[in-house]
Parts: structure tokens; sequence; C-alpha cells
């Protein structure tokens, strides 16, 4: 799920990020990719550097992914129009951390 190119994050992870929402790290030694919807299919719109950990603002299930964390076809999003593998972020639980996506 690597790319070569690492793109700052956008202001709406910032705001996210200032609004106090809790933050969750990424699977240590990945870069990962954000897509433009929960699935591998969907446009890619940055990647995350290594080290970086993301705001959950809601969750929805999309494709099944394998990665770090197991196999999982739960889909984090983390800013408008912005969706993370779950199986590459640390949450600490196999399931839902916060409401579903509506």
């Amino acid at each position: 799920m690597a790319l070569e190119e690492t793109v700052e994050p956008t202001p709406i992870a910032a705001v996210a990020a200032a609004a106090g929402a809790q933050r969750y790290p990424v699977a240590p030694g990945c870069r990962l990719n954000v897509r433009s919807g929960p699935g591998t299919q969907y446009s890619l719109v940055r990647v995350l550097a290594e080290g970086a950990s993301v705001p959950i603002t809601c969750q929805k299930p999309g494709q099944t992914v394998t990665g770090p964390y197991g196999t999982s076809n739960i889909w984090d999003c983390i800013g408008n129009g912005q969706w993370v593998a779950d199986a590459y972020v640390r949450t600490g639980v196999d399931g839902y951390v916060t409401d579903r996506c509506s």
C-alpha cells in the first residue's frame, strides 16, 4: 500500500485534530494510502508518512483488506472523502471504535 510520494495533512484532518478527536497510530513502518472511498478501487487521495496517526470520524464496511492488524472489511473515515483500511490502524479492537458513517 505504499507509494513514493507523501502529501502533507489536509486542513480537514487538522480541524479534526484541533477539535480533540482521538487519534490512532498507523502500523509501524507503513506508509498508508488514503483513498476516496472504502476500498482499494477508489482513487488515491494522498499517502500517510510512517509514524502517522489518524483521527477516525466514523467507520464503514467496505473491501476486505489484510494488514498488520489482521483481516477486516472496516474502513476508517479520517476526513471528508478520506478513507484508510482499519487493518493498518491500531485501534485496540477488532470491531468498530466509533459510529458508522451514514
